[in-house]
């Protein structure tokens, strides 16, 4: 049986369609891809390699007149087989009133700070976020949400109420998460982008996971992002409790710097960063920090390669298969069509 919040939202969508008078339809079709080869500097004595095809995206757009966007983005990604598998990433419709800085979206959408983070960094292509890669937070979820933008990008923002369970996870059950974000140009820049300038960006999440519990999410950023490089600072505190243990909250935190230079006259970039992950700041040994550095080179406009060492420290001692992999190098390649 559907919640009655199910119908509701179905509902909603009909509303939306129904009110914009369709005209001439607008359908565009794009691609994206990250391939690597890694090499494994720890796997002694074999070494362990290989090649990998590690994301995959179509995304099909229509735009109609009367301020209706669709979108639909099937995502290619590897089950935990090894197979490689089709998934639906992002399908939802958005709709902005004439004159309106807001826009409206329903559907499987953006979740409010992971597209933006990695518009700041750039580099999607090396790799998740720290914060995804921890496991906190997930890059789309089915919801409902507004954007907005105000005085040419000074202001940006995003918020929605979300299923909570991300796109890998179900529907979940009547929890419900929220997210929100606004970011604020202090200083403008030669980059006149929504990420360009110095800002300050903060996000703020609120939920209940299915079965119960809490989960909350607050992160901060500070960029300054112009055409010539890019630096940045994110911090996160993290809080989950479950059903069972409703008072016993673990307590994370996540602290990333990065930068990327454009080296003059080139299309060459020098980027580096460096993750830190402690997932309970009550249990000593469990902290991992990451550092990433490399170089990339522009080949053509829809072809871009990446160079670059990862490298895993471990508080603690690390198992067999954490050794193994925690030192890398890759080369790593990001195709558009």
């Amino acid at each position: 049986m559907r919640h009655a919040s199910q119908f509701t939202l179905g509902a909603l969508v009909a509303a939306v369609v129904l009110a914009v008078p369709v005209a001439a339809q607008d359908v565009t079709v794009g691609g994206l891809a990250y391939g690597q080869y890694v090499y494994q500097l720890k796997a002694a004595p074999d070494h362990a390699n290989g090649f990998d095809l590690t994301r995959g995206y179509v995304n099909v757009v229509g735009r109609f007149s009367g301020g209706l966007v669709t979108r639909i983005t099937p995502d290619i990604t590897r089950d935990a087989a090894g197979s490689l598998l089709l998934r639906i990433k992002y399908a939802y419709a958005a709709y902005t009133p004439a004159g309106s800085p807001l826009t409206f979206k329903l559907g499987m959408i953006h979740t409010p700070w992971l597209d933006w983070a990695e518009g700041v960094w750039d580099y999607r292509m090396q790799g998740t976020m720290s914060v995804e890669r921890n496991g906190y937070i997930t890059s789309a979820d089915l919801g409902l949400g507004i954007d907005g933008a105000w005085a040419n990008q000074a202001v940006n923002m995003q918020v929605g109420l979300y299923n909570g369970e991300g796109y890998k996870g179900g529907v979940g059950d009547k929890r419900k998460d929220v997210m929100g974000r606004v970011s604020v140009r202090l200083l403008a820049t030669d980059d006149a982008g929504s990420r360009g300038g110095l800002r300050a960006t903060l996000y703020g999440q609120y939920g209940k996971p299915t079965g119960g519990g809490t989960r909350t999410r607050v992160i901060g950023m500070l960029s300054y992002k112009r055409k010539l490089f890019t630096i940045a600072t994110e911090g996160a505190i993290t809080q989950d409790s479950s059903a069972t243990a409703p008072t016993a909250d673990v307590t994370g935190r996540v602290l990333s710097g990065f930068g990327v230079f454009n080296v003059p006259h080139t299309k060459a970039a020098l980027v580096a960063r460096v993750d830190l992950a402690d997932p309970n700041k009550n249990v000593s040994g469990d902290r991992q920090t990451r550092f990433i550095g490399g170089v990339s080179y522009l080949l053509h406009p829809h072809l871009r390669l990446l160079g670059n060492l990862d490298y895993l420290s471990y508080q603690g001692t690390p198992t067999p298969a954490q050794e193994a992999t925690r030192a890398q190098a890759l080369f790593q390649m990001e195709f558009t069509f």
